[in-house]
Order: structure tokens, then C-alpha cells, then sequence
């Protein structure tokens, strides 16, 4: 005759699995509502976690196009510098032609700064996207952020020579541009940095949650599995005393 199963033994296994998972609730059997919560949880906190990662990228995206329109603006600096120096009636032609030659290598410097700035292989100075859409949050709410156009065409000084009739004013509205272009990255990053705190905040509020909610207490698992140990024992110690009295009692009936 077998010893049955003792029920103990699945609290004891209950608190075995939790204490070597770390976790209070492993199946839906240890409580199918907070599992459900639990699961909710976690998706929210993958989503808000992926979702600041997203914002970082986005961030670093436009502190590249930053620091590529800080280059266009010593180019153009440079280029005022120059024309302000070939309006000095007193150059020649000749003269006038070398200061044209160092203008067109700014130029080229420009024309490269704004086709070759790209992150992840995606060009973002060259107008060939107005924006981008960056998913910040758990739903993939998307926020738009654009770069800007630093090709010459789109500054007005593609055609800019010092050898004929000119206007300083052309460069001084291409910095102009630049630098309201600069000012827009620049509210775009503050913002992002907000959603990007606001995200990491969030996250971290819901895994306190989780751990609230789903975590071991070691120390209370810890004391209820010696005491569900010690009631395993002496449960089959009884149950044993048990079986040895009614073996006992068989076998002295028929004596």
C-alpha cells in the first residue's frame, strides 16, 4: 500500500519556484487577475522603455544636424568676410578672381556638408525629408522632428559671385537661415529630453509597481517554506504511524 500524495507539498513547491524565480506570481495559477496585471504592466514598461530609446535616437539625430549647421555658418561667415573684402574697389579683376576661387571651395564645403550629414544612412540636411516621425511612447504616439535645408539652391547662394554684381545681404540672409534652423533643432531637443524624462519616469514608476505587486518577500517565502517543510514531516511521520497501526491491527486479527 502506497503513501498518498500530501497536499503540502504543492505550497511547498509554490514557494520553492518563487524564491528561485525571484517571482510571487510564475503561472496563472498563482493568481490568474494579477498575472493579467502583471503582463500589462510589463508590456507598458517594454513600450515606454523602447519608446525613450527611440527619443534618444531622435535626440542624437539632431545634435548630428547641429553640429553640421555650426560648420555651414563658419563657411558663410568666411564668405562674408570675403565678399566684404572684394567690395573694396581698389582689387582687380585678378584679384577679385582669387577671392571667387576660395568662395566656390566654401561653397563645395557646404554643398558637402549638406549632402553627406546623415544618421543611419538617412540624409537629414539635403530636403529630401521634411520630417521624421519618432514613436515615443507605449501606442506609438509619434512626434515630428525635421533637420532643416542647408543646400546651397535652398540658401540663396548657389549663384553667389564676387566677380560680378553681388549682395552681401544673400549671405546675410543664409545665416539668418541657419541660425533660425539651429533655434528649431534646438526647442526639438528640449522637447525630446522632456518626453524622454517623462518616459524614463514613468517606466520606473510602473516596474516599482511590478515589484510591489509581483515580487518574492525572500524573507517572508523563506519562513513560510521551513514551516510548510516541517508540516510536510510531520504529516508523513503520521501518516506512516498510521499505516504501521492499521498493519499492526491486520495482522493480530489473524493471529
Amino acid at each position: 500500500m502506497g503513501i498518498s500524495a500530501i497536499g503540502g507539498y504543492g505550497a511547498a513547491n509554490y514557494y520553492s519556484q518563487s524564491l528561485s524565480s525571484g517571482k510571487r506570481i510564475n503561472s496563472a495559477a498563482d493568481g490568474a487577475s494579477e498575472l493579467a496585471i502583471l503582463q500589462k504592466q510589463e508590456t507598458q514598461v517594454r513600450g515606454y522603455d523602447q519608446g525613450a530609446d527611440n527619443i534618444s535616437e531622435g535626440k542624437n539625430a539632431l545634435n548630428i544636424a547641429d553640429g553640421a549647421l555650426g560648420e555651414v555658418t563658419d563657411y558663410l561667415q568666411r564668405m562674408r568676410e570675403l565678399g566684404l573684402k572684394a567690395s573694396n574697389g581698389l582689387l582687380s579683376d585678378s584679384d577679385k578672381q582669387s577671392i571667387q576661387d576660395e568662395i566656390d571651395q566654401l561653397k563645395q564645403g557646404i554643398a558637402d556638408v549638406a549632402g553627406m550629414t546623415t544618421y543611419n544612412e538617412k540624409n537629414l540636411l539635403d530636403g529630401s525629408g521634411d520630417s521624421v516621425s519618432i514613436a515615443m511612447d507605449t501606442n506609438g504616439t509619434g512626434k515630428d522632428i525635421n533637420f532643416g535645408n542647408a543646400t546651397l539652391k535652398n540658401l540663396g547662394i548657389e549663384d553667389f559671385d564676387v566677380t560680378g554684381s553681388f549682395d552681401l545681404k544673400a549671405i546675410d540672409k543664409a545665416l539668418e537661415s541657419i541660425q533660425s534652423n539651429r533655434s528649431t533643432i534646438g526647442s526639438q531637443t528640449n522637447a525630446l529630453e522632456y518626453a524622454y524624462n517623462s518616459n524614463r519616469n514613468t517606466a520606473y514608476n510602473l516596474t516599482s509597481g511590478i515589484s510591489k505587486l509581483g515580487d518574492t518577500e525572500y524573507g517572508e517565502y523563506v519562513s513560510k517554506l521551513q514551516k510548510q517543510n516541517l508540516l510536510d514531516t510531520v504529516r508523513l511521520q503520521m501518516q506512516k504511524n498510521d499505516m504501521e497501526n492499521k498493519h499492526r491491527s491486520t495482522m493480530a486479527f489473524f493471529a
